[in-house]
């Protein structure tokens, strides 16, 4: 198994973070005319999926601007302890200031998803949307946030999918390969960004290539629910028992 990113991009973690310090600006604004809104929608099932209980405490990591940190945050109607990790300092305040309107209590902190600043068996679940598919090592991604979570600790990876499925197929791979970098460049003014999301996303293992990487990882347990006709897919990973 080859944790080394795929030939041709560069995840170079000092990259990527700049390459979403320029974005943040647009990210939100992006990411809705990008997908239709549909964004919104995944990150709740998501949340849904992950199913903080009261009095648990959970780790939203690549939170980016927060938005599936104050998602977790509604489902467990503030009753969990929510914590939005991100590396990018731009992302962060821009989180920080929307959790500041809507009066949501979110501590944030500044964490690289390879090296998490956060001892063993701190959460009781975590989550991770369209964050993991930038580590430059996805397997020693995964083995942190093993090791951050309790036993019993669930992990939801919210990820696109190389190769969508259904009759909409071949008009979202135009979407994804042609538009968005179109678009994301006209808004962004940033090209490279957006072209970089489909280059990494046709890279990217299938999910039950991710599941067996999560397995590898130490997850006793992982489930795959296919969104949109498999535009994304939610991986839902248990930590065993001791």
């Amino acid at each position: 198994m080859d944790p080394a990113p795929p030939p041709g991009i560069d995840k170079a973690a000092g990259k990527i973070q700049a390459m979403f310090s320029r974005i943040a600006p647009r990210y939100d604004l992006l990411n809705r005319l990008l997908s239709g809104g549909t964004d919104v929608v995944w990150r709740r099932e998501a949340a849904r999926l992950l199913a903080p209980l009261p009095g648990e405490t959970c780790l939203d990591l690549c939170s980016g601007t927060g938005d599936l940190a104050l998602a977790i945050a509604k489902r467990s109607a503030g009753r969990a302890r929510v914590v939005a990790a991100d590396f990018t300092f731009e992302m962060l305040a821009i989180g920080q200031e929307k959790f500041r309107r809507r009066g949501a209590p979110i501590p944030e902190a500044g964490a690289d998803g390879l090296r998490l600043p956060f001892p063993d068996r701190t959460f009781d679940g975590a989550t991770a949307a369209f964050g993991v598919r930038n580590f430059e090592d996805l397997d020693r991604g995964l083995r942190e946030l093993y090791r951050v979570l309790k036993p019993g600790g669930r992990l939801v990876v919210l990820e696109f999918t190389p190769e969508p499925t259904g009759p909409f197929a071949p008009l979202v791979k135009f979407h994804v390969r042609r538009f968005v970098p179109f678009l994301g460049r006209l808004v962004s003014r940033d090209g490279s960004a957006y072209q970089y999301l489909p280059d990494s996303v046709g890279r990217w293992p299938a999910p039950d290539a991710l599941a067996a990487r999560m397995r590898s990882a130490g997850f006793a347990t992982v489930d795959v629910h296919l969104l949109a006709f498999g535009i994304a897919a939610a991986h839902v990973a248990r930590k065993g028992a001791p």
